[in-house]
């Protein structure tokens, strides 16, 4: 599992699945996570879990180097589903948020030239949130902010086990 641009609650819910991770260890190899330092998969993996939106230059080429490298590719969440609070921006010009965030902040420093960093090492922003599915295919979509660990464990449990993936309708709510 990979996060873009989220809270890293859907890796905190992969994690939620305790013990039983252990039993699906036989079954795969966590080839790159959010958890590792690795940036990019070594070889051709089965499944690809991606948690969070794309809001920069760099969560759109990674996630298009899953999507070359990952048989299957999984949105978890809503930020990845649908963008999620970080998508909350799209509704302001980019400029906008980053004057609020930087210039016009209560938190800017007084007397200080207040400026936007810009620099070749800070990803650039796209100019909205997307989610996932707007940038390339993705195969399967477990909603929630974040998603329960069940919910996690029964699609990968499926999916390694060559059943057909099956989520209950009652996943979709908005509470």
């Amino acid at each position: 599992m990979i996060a873009l641009c989220g809270c890293w609650g859907c890796t905190l819910s992969f994690l939620d699945m305790d013990e039983r991770i252990l039993s699906l260890t036989t079954k795969i190899t966590i080839e790159r996570s959010s958890l590792t330092d690795i940036k990019r998969i070594k070889r051709r993996s089965a499944i690809g879990f991606i948690e969070g939106g794309v809001a920069n230059e760099d969560n759109i080429e990674t996630l298009r180097h899953f999507r070359e490298n990952c048989d299957i590719l999984i949105s978890v969440g809503a930020c990845a589903i649908w963008g999620g609070v970080p998508s909350m921006r799209n509704v302001f010009e980019l400029n906008d948020c980053l004057s609020e965030a930087y210039i016009d902040s209560p938190t800017a420093v007084p007397h200080a030239l207040p400026i936007v960093p810009r620099h070749p090492d800070i990803p650039r922003l796209t100019t909205k949130v997307y989610p996932c599915h707007e940038v390339v295919k993705m195969d399967y979509f477990i909603p929630g902010c974040p998603p329960s660990a069940d919910a996690i464990f029964d699609v990968l449990d499926d999916l390694i086990s060559g059943r057909p993936v099956q989520l209950p309708k009652s996943l979709n709510h908005y509470d």
